[in-house]
């Protein structure tokens, strides 16, 4: 991820929790917070109840990737966390990336092209 720093600490998650918009669909949920810097960090969260660990490693890495490969056309200075749903257990690739989309394009993230 060439533009992005990630979300680590606790407080940095909080302050987007409490600060940031919120948005929802079947499978992720994002808050987003402007940062004020040139550049994005992204945090993101799956709980123990979507699954094992193996499960969890799963989805995190393929909302990763969905990110890394939207990349290019998201806006800068944003704070984002993508927590992930239960329903995120077992879906393939596809389902996780229209849903990471759908919810940049209800935020107003994406570039125009």
């Amino acid at each position: 991820m060439v533009f992005t720093e990630s979300l680590k600490k606790n407080y940095q998650f909080r302050f987007v929790y409490n600060r940031g918009k919120s948005i929802a669909n079947r499978h992720l949920v994002m808050y987003v917070v402007k940062n004020g810097k040139n550049f994005n960090r992204l945090g993101i969260s799956v709980s123990k109840k979507v699954g094992i660990s193996v499960v969890r490693s799963r989805v995190t890495r393929l909302i990763k990737e969905s990110y890394r490969l939207t990349e290019e056309n998201i806006k800068c200075g944003f704070d984002i966390v993508i927590i992930a749903r239960n329903s995120c257990n077992g879906e393939n690739f596809e389902n996780i990336m229209k849903s990471f989309k759908h919810l940049l394009k209800k935020h107003s993230l994406l570039k125009e092209l």
